[in-house]
């Protein structure tokens, strides 16, 4: 069993920077794919970024990359989500996710994770 905590959430102008972070409590946190995901008010939960479990390898949804980085540090069984140039378009509550190491397994959708955390607001004003 994972637990998942973020916080870092707040409210922004455009073009300021936040970092998200995700606390996990239970076991083997290394094994774990662990991902961000956002859902803005009516709209479906979409995939922001992963960072698997081996050598750290990162994926990004396009309307983030070169913008978000992804990493974690298994010492603290915590992963982060560094946000730039944040625009009113990143508007949503963002939620950390932990899936079990699973081969063929993309890790960018909701199926794919089977912990979530309870999620952190972001509001990044125009």
């Amino acid at each position: 069993q994972v637990q998942l905590v973020e916080s870092g959430g707040g409210l922004v102008q455009a073009g300021d920077s936040l970092r998200l972070s995700c606390a996990a409590s239970g076991r083997a946190f290394s094994n774990y794919a662990l991902g961000w995901f956002r859902q803005a008010p009516g709209k479906a939960r979409e995939f922001v970024a992963n960072v698997l479990w081996s050598a750290g390898s990162t994926y990004y949804a396009d309307s983030v990359k070169g913008r978000f980085t992804i990493y974690r540090d298994n010492a603290k069984n915590t992963v982060y989500l560094q946000m730039t140039s944040l625009k009113p378009e990143d508007t949503a509550v963002y939620y950390c996710a932990a899936g079990r190491q699973r081969a063929y397994v993309t890790y960018t959708q909701r199926g794919n994770f089977d912990y979530w955390g309870a999620g952190t607001q972001v509001t990044v004003s125009s």
